[in-house]
């Protein structure tokens, strides 16, 4: 939250209109600095400006991610892998420059561990190193070396990343979609935000009306929690569950359908659903208090890219308006 003033202006320096044709990308950014500093103990500082090696690392993880899914389409992709062309190419790059930074992290989390350092010691933006998930699986690889390599830690920061990063992100794209495409709803969202909220001025900074909002506040919020989760059932973040035909198309013979009852609920639900929820909440907000939105071009649709998760093809293009009221 320190960084969104460098993204979200201030009372006082505010324009009468505002393009924000990189809000996708900031909404990327916004949750992988989540994940890297509650999963893995890293500040980023990549709401600050662009970062060579963190925006490369990105990239790289976003192209790679694309390139897999298409290989559910693409018949020929082992040919394409065993002669090293095209995507399969694009794949193998990627996934170098994608190792090469979590290893990065890996041995600079471990020499943090090793001299046991003051929580106040701050190296690399590492907090307090032991409180985080990633310490944790560091610390437990120490008993089991053989069991829980590198390679393995690698894993469990990949999956982290797709499961807190992407999910989230795409489902807030989606959300403020909507909320363009239905300005009503959008008011109502509004409405809901500033009456609980009323104690707040309009003069207070973002960072300030975030910071002292409790969790029993959001717990109020039923109308936007009801938002959200339209939005996740019309535009789910994976597109794998029995609700993805909200529009009412018929699933014919022969269409593969998958129902997983594994991960319907009790010990097996999403780890990270209510941390996802309160993130989305805390975002949408910090916007929808100060802000109206709506698409900067009215009549372009939103289609999809492929990947494992529910994108928008060519991010999301917005228009704010400071709210006077």
């Amino acid at each position: 939250m320190k960084h969104w003033p460098l993204v979200i202006p201030t009372p006082g320096s505010w324009f009468m209109f505002i393009d924000l044709s990189f809000f996708m990308d900031m909404l990327m950014k916004y949750t992988m600095e989540s994940m890297f500093k509650v999963g893995f103990g890293i500040d980023l500082n990549w709401m600050e400006g662009s970062i060579e090696e963190g925006t490369t690392f990105v990239k790289a993880f976003d192209d790679a991610n694309e390139s897999v899914c298409l290989r559910y389409i693409n018949t020929f992709w082992k040919l394409k892998r065993a002669l090293n062309i095209g995507s399969e190419a694009s794949l193998k790059k990627n996934i170098k420059v994608i190792d090469n930074f979590i290893h990065n992290v890996l041995s600079t989390k471990k020499k943090l561990l090793a001299m046991n350092p003051d929580p106040l010691i701050i190296f690399w933006g590492f907090k307090n190193v032991k409180e985080d998930i990633l310490s944790r699986f560091l610390m437990e690889s120490e008993k089991n070396p053989e069991t829980m390599t590198d390679q393995y830690l690698r894993d469990i920061i990949l999956n982290f990343l797709i499961a807190g990063r992407d999910t989230t992100a795409n489902a807030l794209s989606w959300f403020f979609y909507m909320l363009c495409k239905h300005p009503l709803i959008q008011e109502k969202v509004a409405q809901e935000v500033i009456d609980i909220n009323c104690s707040h001025g309009n003069d207070a900074s973002v960072d300030d009306f975030i910071t002292t909002i409790p969790d029993a506040t959001l717990e109020k919020m039923h109308y936007l929690h009801a938002a959200l989760t339209e939005t996740l059932r019309l535009y789910p973040p994976v597109p794998r569950a029995d609700d993805i035909f909200p529009d009412g198309r018929k699933v014919k013979k022969g269409d593969g359908v998958a129902y997983v009852a594994y991960s319907m609920g009790g010990p097996r639900i999403c780890l990270g659903k209510e941390f996802a929820y309160r993130q989305m909440k805390i975002f949408s907000i910090a916007l929808i208090r100060y802000f109206r939105f709506k698409l900067a071009d009215d009549t372009k649709i939103a289609t999809y890219r492929v990947t494992f998760t529910l994108q928008i093809r060519g991010g999301l293009q917005l228009c704010a308006v400071p709210r006077t009221t």
